[in-house]
């Protein structure tokens, strides 16, 4: 593999060969802006503003914020040699770990395909990129974009492309999708012990006591939820609201999704369109015997793969609405007793992503920081920690493993290699044979060890006579 040898060379652990590579890539990214927003206009129907924020500007911030920080992320650790190891010098060093392969999802075609290279090229990787077959238009840009600007290669093609680079020899995996995709590729990954880092998503509750400011919470849940359509895997999945607040909470929601998108979101410059009719006919069959009452939207336009933002009230916890990951443009409000009781209704469900609480009680926010588990853990917003450079990004149980970004990229993509160097001169010989009583005690002193030396010869190998 062509990749594979010039990792092995060494020449990509270099610090100039790693930021060279980030600016190509900036570099494309920023020149193909404009080929790149009419493709995920085609694939998406993604507003040009949230192409902007989302697929290019979020990346572009991460590459300046790695090339900054790059020399300091990558030195070597030294390690206290101790009494043991003088008087040489003790050290960790991060080394590259070879090819790398990125299989990205269809919701975030640049974004999800570049930034998990970019923690691969700093590490001082080569990298395979796998744009989804699902956003065609995306991936046959992205792949033109990035063509020779560096060591990033990107493969167009459906799964068989993961099999033939596990085939070839790719040194680890970072995988963005569904929970099933990720079990397989990992199951393949596995039997050739190749590490995997894996993205996946869950069901992230937004939690809202009655402390919260409700119109603030309102809007950025709305934002959060239904940017690009709800096809965001750190969106709020559904909202716990406390009982108390819950109806002008959902008022509140109602008059956000107008002011956002207008009465007929249809029509709106601004609002995402779904990748699929396929994912469309999955989302619409959610909205089938949940128990509970549409608010507002839940209109459906096929041909136009459009499914009006949707707010169902009250849904019953054990439909599939509340059961299954929606990744799409509908959202459950909840009413609750209090925190605890979402609490409770959070650790019944696989751990997510994130764990979004709305809320101006501390007491009541360190409870719920305490009292779940998640990839991550933010308050009064919702998803705008991705804009976040230098944020890790990764899951935690059924939401994934490992994480990437900023250092944690670096720390993710490196193989941690110890060093241990010592001088010719003096040439101490106090551990060789043979020991003899003054040298078992100097030993012993230099160990910190208590009590005096075992008698000599206490610890010979029996003779194998009766």
């Amino acid at each position: 593999m062509r990749l594979d040898a010039l990792v092995r060379s060494g020449a990509t652990a270099d610090l100039d060969w790693r930021l060279d590579q980030l600016a190509a890539v900036r570099d494309a990214l920023v020149r193909g802006e404009v080929e790149l927003t009419r493709a995920l206009r085609a694939d998406l129907g993604k507003p040009v503003v949230e192409t902007t924020l989302f697929e290019i500007g979020v990346v572009v911030s991460e590459i300046d914020d790695v090339r900054r920080n790059l020399a300091r992320w990558v030195r070597a650790d030294a390690v206290r040699a101790g009494a043991a190891g003088w008087p040489g010098r003790a050290a960790v060093e991060r080394c590259p770990v070879g090819v790398v392969l990125v299989v990205a999802p269809w919701n975030y075609p640049i974004y999800l395909c570049v930034l998990p290279a970019v923690s691969a090229l700093a590490a001082g990787n080569c990298v395979v990129v796998k744009p989804s077959e699902r956003a065609p238009a995306s991936g046959a840009v992205l792949a033109r974009l990035l063509g020779d600007a560096s060591h990033a290669v990107v493969v167009e093609g459906g799964p068989e492309v993961v099999h033939d680079a596990l085939e070839a020899g790719v040194d680890h995996v970072l995988f963005t999708g569904s929970a099933a995709a990720g079990r397989a590729v990992a199951e393949a990954a596995g039997r050739r012990l190749v590490p995997v880092t894996l993205e996946l998503g869950g069901k992230c509750p937004a939690i809202v006591d009655a402390s919260a400011h409700l119109p603030s919470a309102a809007r950025r849940i709305a934002w959060g939820k239904f940017a690009n359509a709800g096809q965001t895997c750190v969106a709020p999945d559904y909202v716990l609201v406390e009982e108390s607040v819950a109806d002008r909470f959902t008022s509140e929601l109602c008059s956000a999704l107008v002011a956002f998108y207008g009465s007929d979101a249809q029509s709106s410059p601004d609002y995402g369109r779904v990748v699929d009719t396929r994912e469309l006919d999955r989302i619409t069959a959610l909205l089938e015997g949940h128990g509970g009452t549409v608010v507002t939207g839940g209109r459906t336009d096929r041909a136009d793969r459009y499914l009006e933002p949707t707010v169902v009230r009250q849904p019953s916890l054990s439909s599939r609405l509340m059961q299954e990951e929606i990744f799409g443009p509908v959202l459950p409000v909840v009413g609750v007793a209090g925190t605890e009781s979402a609490r409770a209704v959070v650790a019944s469900l696989p751990d997510p992503l994130a764990v979004y609480v709305f809320s101006r009680d501390s007491a009541a926010i360190a409870r719920l920081r305490d009292g779940t588990r998640s990839g991550g853990f933010f308050v009064n917003v919702a998803t705008s920690q991705q804009g976040i450079a230098g944020l890790a990004m990764g899951g935690v149980g059924a939401s994934g493993s490992g994480a990437y970004r900023g250092r944690a990229g670096i720390e993710t993509l490196s193989r941690h290699r110890s060093v241990y160097t010592r001088p010719v001169w003096p040439d101490l010989a106090v551990h060789h044979p043979p020991y003899g009583w003054a040298k078992s005690r100097l030993l012993r002193r230099l160990l910190h060890l208590p009590g005096r030396p075992v008698p000599r010869g206490s610890g010979r190998p029996p003779t194998g006579r009766s």
